[in-house]
């Protein structure tokens, strides 16, 4: 063992005489425990939520959607989705429509947001398909044949609604809806909403609040009629096998369409959403950062304690033959060994408490606020590598002042007066 580590170890190690100089040095290195340990915490509390709030959006929207010039729909849907179909990238394409209403039944109404798709090229796009708690997107195809004792003509259409919004409606499958629409039909007596009665073919729980209180999906013909266009789409909605890498495919896809069309990607979409993560995320990582600067303040404290308290032996050192360059590193090295000690155990407690509160969903919120029902706690390896490499050279930073004091004693002037 190098003697400048030695020393450095005696002096952290504490003795009856230097009891308050050991006491300030365990404050620092507890100091960086809490503050790496409520770091590593936040950051996991932070890119969870975050995580899983955009996993859950990205579920029920689309990566890429491609519109009409002028935002009107278009009837050559099927050309686009074939044009995408052989872009490098893409993985789905899909047409809908959408278009408000308002639901009602025998016990409930509520305004809803409708969603007319093809269900087979939906599944190929997004998550629907995959949370349905009861019945499935092949179902609006298949309600009027199912429809026993009734001419097809005649039977009522599908629709598939959330979870939340089947319990404010009191309804289940089988179960007849109402929807009425502001596009209506002219008549002698003005202008009437169309109404037309659903039945309830399916139930989805995305675990997003406002989708599954207020959206319903319908087959697209059937939302064609029920709004009153022809065979049309309001966008063609796009799935990428890159999530990150969007704006590649985005650029390919409107040189393939040309400039007719235009599109919009899920980062524009929610662009106000994540800036707003980020900055939080950003922010709360300065604030709780203090901690650690707290924890490096008192290692300059304690360090030049430690040089004041141990001028006599620095001096001995100095006329035995050790150099300066020996004198900084023994302080530096105390820096390095609380840094590291801190950074080690408040790591393991900070990893740990993340794990144990994310296993068992400890913390719980209000869904109907934060969209999720329990805060998810997702640790970044880069966040990781940077708090345990930052923290430690924080507190070996917080030596170099008092290191360097030491280094420039001068023998004589410390030993006239021991």
């Amino acid at each position: 063992m190098p003697f400048e580590l030695r020393i450095a170890l005696r002096y952290l190690i504490a003795q009856r005489r230097q009891l308050f100089i050991s006491v300030i040095s365990t404050i620092s290195t507890l100091g960086v425990v809490v503050g790496v340990m409520i770091l590593l915490i936040a950051l996991a509390i932070l890119t969870g939520f975050q995580g899983e709030l955009r996993s859950r959006i990205l579920g029920a929207a689309a990566h890429l959607s491609i519109y009409k010039g002028g935002g009107q729909s278009f009837d050559d849907y099927r050309d686009v989705i074939a044009k995408l179909g052989g872009i490098d990238g893409v993985v789905g394409a899909a047409p809908v429509l959408y278009g408000k209403a308002l639901v009602s039944s025998a016990t409930g109404s509520g305004l809803v947001t409708l969603k007319g798709i093809d269900p087979r090229q939906e599944a190929t796009v997004t998550e629907f398909g995959q949370k349905m708690m009861v019945g499935g997107l092949m179902r609006l195809v298949e309600a009027k044949q199912d429809d026993v004792g009734r001419d097809p003509a005649d039977a009522p259409p599908g629709i598939i609604v959330g979870e939340e919004l089947a319990m404010t409606l009191g309804v289940f499958i089988g179960d007849t809806v109402k929807l009425t629409t502001p596009e209506g039909h002219l008549t002698p007596f003005g202008m009437i909403p169309r109404t037309r009665s659903f039945r309830i073919v399916g139930i989805f729980r995305l675990g997003l609040y406002n989708f599954d209180n207020s959206w319903a999906l319908l087959h697209l013909p059937d939302a064609q009629r029920l709004l009153g266009v022809g065979d049309e789409a309001m966008y063609v909605e796009t799935k990428v096998r890159d999530l990150f890498g969007v704006e590649s495919v985005e650029v390919d896809a409107l040189a393939a369409l040309g400039s007719d069309y235009g599109s919009m990607n899920w980062k524009e979409t929610n662009r106000s959403l994540f800036s707003a993560f980020w900055l939080e995320k950003m922010v709360t990582t300065i604030f709780i950062s203090f901690i650690v600067g707290v924890a490096a303040l008192n290692i300059v404290a304690s360090q030049i304690m430690i040089v004041m308290n141990k001028t006599r032996d620095i001096a001995i050192l100095r006329s035995m033959g050790a150099s300066a360059k020996s004198i900084m590193r023994i302080f530096m090295l105390q820096g390095i060994i609380i840094g590291v000690v801190g950074t080690g155990i408040g790591a393991v407690l900070g990893v740990g408490i993340s794990w144990v509160l994310d296993h068992y969903r400890v913390v719980t919120i209000p869904e109907d606020v934060y969209q999720v029902a329990y805060v998810p706690f997702t640790l970044l390896v880069s966040d990781f590598l940077l708090v345990v490499v930052a923290a430690p050279l924080i507190c070996f930073l917080a030596t170099l002042y008092p290191a360097r004091r030491a280094a420039q004693l001068i023998i004589t002037e410390a030993l006239r007066f021991e």
